[in-house]
């Protein structure tokens, strides 16, 4: 009863907004939207920097034997793993 009385006329609705979405004038991205993006972008990039620092130490560190590995010396080629 609650389904076919309340529900269905919301979805209804609810259906009918989606397709229609907004009048191309009501929408608009502005400046603040432009400055989110390109905050969000130099994130990335600094995260990334990091990544690739802490990947280069954790190598440092194992080839140098600190997670029970053997040393590698610089003459031996590392492998793939």
């Amino acid at each position: 009863m609650l389904l076919t009385t309340v529900v269905a006329p919301l979805l209804v609705r609810v259906a009918d907004q989606v397709e229609k979405g907004p009048e191309p004038e009501d929408v608009k991205a502005g400046w603040v939207a432009l400055l989110v993006f390109l905050g969000l972008a130099v994130a990335v990039v600094f995260l990334a920097f990091s990544l690739v620092k802490q990947l280069r130490k954790a190598q440092a560190a194992k080839d140098a034997g600190v997670y029970g590995d053997a040393p590698v010396s610089p003459e031996e080629p590392r492998g793939t793993d």
